[in-house]
């Protein structure tokens, strides 16, 4: 997409990009390029509309709020907003195989995530998955 973009953004790029194409295909596309900028303007209007109109529905809320002798901290007094939702840490998974590593050292794997580097290799050589477990 970036390099469709770069074409489209730089004349000599652009003029390259189009020289095997006839003049009324030129113009096809033109006419194409003409409709999306159209779209494309008409579906920002609607955007800046939508966003002033919400703007004044805020502003008409401040000044019923005002008339009432309120202030936007009123309406959450005593409420409690939380931030972000508490995440729960799970438990770890219990082992499920053992393996010898390089150094000798015995560890463990539940299974999950990357298949260690042994249990690969003993994999890619027939072994089963099943002569690892606990």
């Amino acid at each position: 997409m970036q390099e469709f973009t770069d074409i489209l953004t730089h004349a000599r790029r652009l003029n390259a990009a189009t020289k095997d194409l006839t003049v009324a295909e030129l113009e096809d596309v033109a006419s194409k390029l003409a409709t999306v900028i159209e779209k494309r303007k008409e579906e920002e209007a609607e955007l800046r509309r939508e966003q002033q109109e919400k703007l004044a529905e805020i502003e008409r809320f401040r000044k019923q709020l005002e008339e009432a002798g309120l202030s936007p901290e009123d309406l959450l007094a005593g409420e409690v907003i939380a931030s972000s939702k508490t995440r729960k840490t799970r438990q770890p998974k219990p082992a499920k195989y053992a393996y010898v590593d390089a150094n000798g050292e015995r560890k463990t794997w539940t299974g999950q995530g990357r298949t260690p580097k042994v249990i690969q290799q003993a994999l890619d050589k027939g072994r089963t998955l099943e002569s690892f477990e606990i």
